[in-house]
């Protein structure tokens, strides 16, 4: 029996209105909403439940807000939510409430387990053309006006004790090592076979706990350019990206949230089974990305953030020097 991925996320904001624009500038459909909350979904169904920090019925936060108050994960059925249920009742912290499980991770963070009611979906991708193998044939690749993410796909949690949080996810959750930065860092997964990590587990040399980011996969690398580009025409601020990442191999964009951290679209992440075998990597500026660019790109301009915009209809209307 194994967990199934990301249901839901339960995040603060100290301004709910400027987080409601973000998410929905972000490209995800607000569901329901009152004077203290914000609820949106993904295009799979996958929850992000936006908090007004006021609100005193919210799992304890692990950090100050705007922050993750707590993780959602879900299984297949009834069978697999008792399994987890046996799992986790020698815990301190377990409770349950009908059928949703509840517990803390060791850094005091809420987990809950339900069963997932995330919609399978048959998208149209993006088909590459590589030296070998030309599958796009009399069609253009697509380009996306705005992202419409289709769910949580991994999330990125500071730790003090990377050894006891990493032992209590595989022990209790069944999750599995893909990577790892040997004594700083564990790429999980919570199946044997899947993308390359759905939770990230760093220990910083302050030992601090909290939230790095929250990422949202998306179709194709080009619905990653199109996302990035709108919330740049937005005006939403960009921490690193476009980019790629050597470590899971995906193409990535990172913006700042107004609920903590950072948000992140991602696509074309590795595919694992479980004949992979993990890799111990020397973290450094590289292994985080192959390639990125430091403030973005000018959603109107097309250009990196600050570069001189093309002054004609082609670029070879630039008269020569």
């Amino acid at each position: 029996m194994h967990l199934q991925g990301i249901e839901k996320v339960t995040l603060t904001a100290l301004d709910l209105e400027n987080a409601r624009k973000f998410y929905t500038d972000w490209g995800l459909s607000e569901k329901a909403s009152d004077k203290s909350s914000v609820l949106f979904e993904s295009l799979n169904g996958c929850q992000i439940s936006v908090h007004s920090s006021q609100d005193t019925q919210l799992p304890a936060g692990i950090e100050k807000d705007p922050t993750l108050r707590e993780i959602t994960w879900c299984v297949k059925d009834q069978a697999a939510l008792e399994h987890f249920a046996t799992q986790l009742a020698s815990l301190p912290s377990f409770h349950r409430h009908g059928n949703v499980l509840k517990c803390t991770d060791p850094s005091g963070l809420s987990l809950a387990i339900v069963i997932g009611q995330k919609k399978e979906l048959h998208l149209k991708s993006a088909v590459t053309n590589n030296w070998d193998n030309r599958l796009r044939v009399n069609q253009p690749s697509p380009i996306y006006d705005r992202a419409t993410p289709v769910e949580v796909g991994h999330i990125v949690l500071f730790v003090a004790d990377l050894a006891k949080c990493s032992a209590f996810y595989q022990e209790h959750l069944g999750f599995t090592i893909s990577d790892t930065y040997p004594n700083r860092g564990h790429f999980l997964r919570c199946t044997p076979h899947g993308g390359h990590h759905d939770l990230f587990l760093l220990e910083l040399p302050e030992k601090r706990v909290g939230l790095n980011h929250i990422a949202f996969t998306v179709r194709d690398l080009h619905e990653v350019f199109g996302g990035g580009l709108h919330m740049s025409r937005c005006g939403w601020k960009t921490e690193l990206g476009p980019g790629k990442h050597p470590v899971s191999s995906a193409i990535f964009w990172y913006f700042h949230a107004p609920t903590g951290a950072l948000v992140e679209y991602y696509a074309d992440e590795d595919e694992l089974t479980p004949a992979w075998v993990p890799r111990e990597i020397t973290p450094g500026p590289t292994m985080f990305a192959e390639w990125a660019i430091k403030g973005g790109i000018d959603g109107n301009t097309r250009r990196q953030i600050e570069a001189q915009a093309p002054s004609g209809q082609f670029m070879t209307d630039t008269p020569k020097k």
